[in-house]
Order: C-alpha cells, then sequence, then structure tokens
C-alpha cells in the first residue's frame, strides 16, 4: 500500500509570502495548491509578522503536511531587508514546530538547481520547469512568489530520498540543539 506525503513549501517574505503544496505517492508528485499571501495591505511589520504565523498555522490545520520546506534568506547588502525577512522566515518556521511539523531550509540556489538544473535559474524558467514536472497544462499564477512556494516544497521531496546538506529539524529542541547561537 503507498502512503501519500504531504509537503508544504513556503517562499517568505514581507511584501507576498509565495507557498505551495503537493502531494507525494510513490515518484508521483501532484500539486494541491499553490498561493500568495499579499502582505505589502498591511500597516506595519509586526502586523505582517502576526498574519505570516497565522496564515502558516491555517495551511497546517487544514492541509495536514508531514513537512514544511522553507526558502533561507539569501545574504544581500541590504541588512534592514535581511532583518525583516529573517523575522518572516523565523514565524513561519516557529508555526511548523508549533504543530509539532518538521521545517528544512533549503538555499534559493539549492532550490534552483533541484528545479531546473541550474543554481542560477530565472522565477520564469523555474515556474516552466515545475509546469512541466507536474504535468500541468496551465501555470495558475500571476505573480512568481507562488510558484517559488512550490518550487520549495518539490526540492524537499527531490532532496528527501538522500542525505540534505540543509538544515532539518524536528522540534524547538532538535533546532536549538543544532543553533546554540541563537541562545545568546
Amino acid at each position: 500500500m503507498q502512503t501519500e506525503k504531504i509537503i508544504l513549501g513556503i517562499d517568505p517574505g514581507t511584501t507576498i509570502m509565495g507557498f505551495g503544496l503537493i502531494s507525494v505517492k510513490g515518484n508521483k508528485i501532484e500539486m494541491i495548491s499553490m498561493h500568495e499571501l499579499i502582505l505589502k495591505k498591511y500597516p506595519n511589520h509586526a502586523t505582517k509578522l502576526k498574519y505570516i504565523f497565522e496564515r502558516t498555522l491555517a495551511l497546517i490545520d487544514e492541509f495536514h503536511p508531514d513537512e514544511v520546506a522553507l526558502e533561507a534568506p539569501f545574504f544581500g547588502k541590504n541588512v534592514q531587508s535581511m532583518l525583516k525577512l529573517g523575522r518572516a522566515q523565523g514565524v513561519a518556521m516557529a508555526a511548523s514546530l508549533y504543530r509539532d511539523v518538521p521545517i528544512t531550509e533549503y538555499s534559493p540556489k539549492k532550490i534552483k538547481m533541484a528545479i531546473t538544473g541550474n543554481g542560477n535559474a530565472s522565477k520564469e524558467q523555474v515556474a516552466g520547469m515545475l509546469k512541466t514536472l507536474l504535468n500541468m497544462k496551465e501555470f495558475p499564477t500571476k505573480n512568481l512568489d507562488a510558484s517559488d512556494g512550490l518550487a520549495v516544497a518539490v526540492c524537499h521531496h527531490f532532496n528527501s530520498g538522500g542525505i540534505s546538506q540543509e538544515k532539518s529539524y524536528t522540534g524547538w529542541d532538535s533546532f536549538l540543539k543544532q543553533n546554540p547561537e541563537r541562545l545568546k
């Protein structure tokens, strides 16, 4: 009997958070859903973080994913942007861990490489390859943040068969053991 695994992929952001859910049965991958949480309409950063947390909990409660995969923040020159992005990722991680769903982080290059074979692929190339991989006639997205979230989920599926070099946590204890510097 084949078991189904559901993976939630999240591309965190403070303007738009993209997310995608896939179902995996054996080697067959199907898209369950992908969408975007538009955050630019909210008045301040704290309110945006609250909605990211609540929406992540709602997705977990509705779809019951077995695992959550997140895109790790990339390193840029704008420290304030990096800080905000890290907070967005952190609240999505906290929501997942709060529901006892294991999380794994992937770098943007690792995700692009897993989907297209090119770590420097464009968002459009990633979306095009997802359309092919998931046998979709049309790709239902106007913004590419939703497809980025879907790409994180598919990347996680591709990497879950082997030993991943990315960080994976099964709960708060696991997170704190692997990140002792964050206790300070």
